[in-house]
C-alpha cells in the first residue's frame, strides 16, 4: 500500500490536565482536531470513560459534529473504550455514545475503571458470548468494529469468528522492549508479524496503538507490512509540548508515508 492512516488520540489533551485544571474549554479539543487534520491526521480517536478523565461526552458529540461537515467527511472518527461501561453521573454509557454519534469505527477495549490506561487485549475465551451482541449492535449502526488484542493467534481466530472487522494490537510490550532490550524487541516483532499474518488470513485488518512514538513506529509498521491504522496520543502530545502540535503530527505523517513508500 501507499498510505497508512494516522489517528490522533485526542484523549491525551485531558490527561495532561491542561484544560481540566481550570474546568474550562481551553485548550479547545475541536481546535486541536482541526490543527491535527490540517497537519496530516487521517482520523481522530477518543476514549471516553465513566470518570471522564480522558474526554468529556460533550467533546465526543462536538467532534462528531465537526467531522460531519463536508470539509471533514474524509476524516475517520474512532471511539474506543469498554463496551460494558454503563451510565454513571454525566457519562451516558459507552454504547449510548456509539449510538448517538455513529462513528466510522468502534474499538472495543477491555479496560476497567481502576486501570490507568489500557494494558492488555481481550480474552475471547471468556468474553465472546458477551461481546457478540455488542458487535452486532455496532454493525447494525453501520459502525466498523475493532477489538483490542494481544498477538495471540487463538484469540485472533476467535475475533474473526465474532465477525469483528479489525483488531488493534496492544503494542505496549513492544514499546517497552524497545528501550530495554534489542533481543526482546526482535522477539516481540516476530510475534506481532506472525499474528498479523494470521489475522490477515482470517479476513481481519490490522490497527495498532499504545506507546508507539517517533522512535519505534517505523520499525513496527515496516516489520508487519500490513498495518492499516495507528492511533497515537501520549507521544504526540508529549512531543507537541516541545515542537508544537502541527509540526509533531506532520512528523508522524512523514514517518508513515516513508515506510509505506518502501513497500
Amino acid at each position: 500500500g501507499d498510505h497508512r492512516d494516522l489517528h490522533l488520540s485526542i484523549r491525551r489533551q485531558r490527561q495532561m490536565c491542561i484544560r481540566d485544571s481550570r474546568d474550562t474549554t481551553i485548550p479547545s479539543v475541536v481546535d486541536a482536531a482541526r490543527t491535527s487534520i490540517a497537519a496530516g491526521a487521517d482520523g481522530l480517536t477518543v476514549h471516553p470513560r465513566p470518570d471522564m478523565r480522558h474526554i468529556r461526552p460533550s467533546d465526543v458529540y462536538d467532534l462528531a459534529e465537526l467531522l460531519a461537515r463536508d470539509e471533514y467527511k474524509h476524516i475517520e472518527f474512532n471511539i474506543e473504550g469498554n463496551p460494558y461501561a454503563e451510565r454513571e453521573g454525566d457519562f451516558p454509557g459507552f454504547m449510548s455514545l456509539i449510538e448517538g454519534t455513529r462513528p466510522h469505527q468502534c474499538t472495543l477495549v477491555p479496560d476497567t475503571p481502576e486501570q490507568l490506561t489500557s494494558d492488555h487485549g481481550w480474552d475471547l475465551t471468556t468474553e465472546s458470548n458477551r461481546l457478540r451482541p455488542i458487535i452486532d449492535q455496532c454493525h447494525c449502526a453501520n459502525v466498523r468494529v475493532s477489538l483490542f488484542m494481544d498477538p495471540n493467534e487463538d484469540q485472533i481466530t476467535r475475533a474473526a469468528d465474532l465477525e469483528a472487522d479489525r483488531i488493534e494490537f496492544y503494542t505496549g510490550p513492544y514499546a517497552e522492549a524497545w528501550v530495554t532490550s534489542m533481543e526482546k524487541t526482535k522477539s516481540h516483532l516476530a510475534a506481532f508479524k506472525s499474528a498479523s499474518q494470521h489475522a490477515e488470513a482470517a479476513g481481519l485488518a490490522i490497527n495498532a496503538g499504545h506507546d508507539l512514538n517517533r522512535e519505534n513506529l517505523a520499525q513496527f509498521c515496516r516489520t508487519l507490512g500490513n498495518v492499516a491504522e495507528v492511533s497515537i496520543g501520549h507521544a504526540i502530545i508529549a512531543d507537541a509540548l516541545w515542537y508544537g502540535l502541527a509540526p509533531t503530527v506532520s512528523a508522524y505523517r512523514q514517518i508513515l508515508d516513508s515506510v509505506a513508500g518502501e513497500e
